[in-house]
């Protein structure tokens, strides 16, 4: 029998979308590696905490593999990038209902060992401009 895909990525999704439907804030704990791209300053103890709600982040993508998406950290725009494996919850700011995730950091430590190729981050919709004539 073939390795049946995690259940992790979908259960983000409906937790995210079940917070925003009721109104409530989607708030995400992270733990921090060097493949997860956050601001640094405001990681404690390897992990930091994420508002997903649709007012907070722009170009929200929740994929499979990856997290990402544009928030602004003390006015300045920064792009977020977030393993889904390193999710270690996903629940309503105001109640504290979600749902938390195991997590083994020895995992972590093989995907640092086996190397992340840039080219497996997802691409960004970056605008470009092309001149025509």
């Amino acid at each position: 029998m073939s390795d049946i895909p995690s259940n992790k990525p979908y259960l983000i999704r409906a937790l995210h979308q079940w917070c925003t439907d009721f109104g409530f804030t989607p708030f995400m704990a992270v733990f921090v590696d060097s493949t997860v791209e956050v601001p640094m300053e405001f990681v404690k103890n390897d992990e930091i905490v994420l508002n997903l709600s649709l007012e907070a982040c722009h170009q929200l993508n929740l994929d499979n593999d990856w997290i990402s998406f544009q928030a602004r950290f003390g006015g300045v725009p920064r792009k977020i990038m977030v393993p889904v494996s390193h999710v270690l919850a996903i629940y309503a700011r105001e109640n504290g209902q979600g749902m938390s995730f195991p997590f083994d950091p020895n995992q972590a430590n093989k995907a640092r060992e086996v190397g992340l190729d840039e080219a497996e981050k997802p691409k960004t919709n970056r605008p470009s401009l092309t001149i025509v004539k």
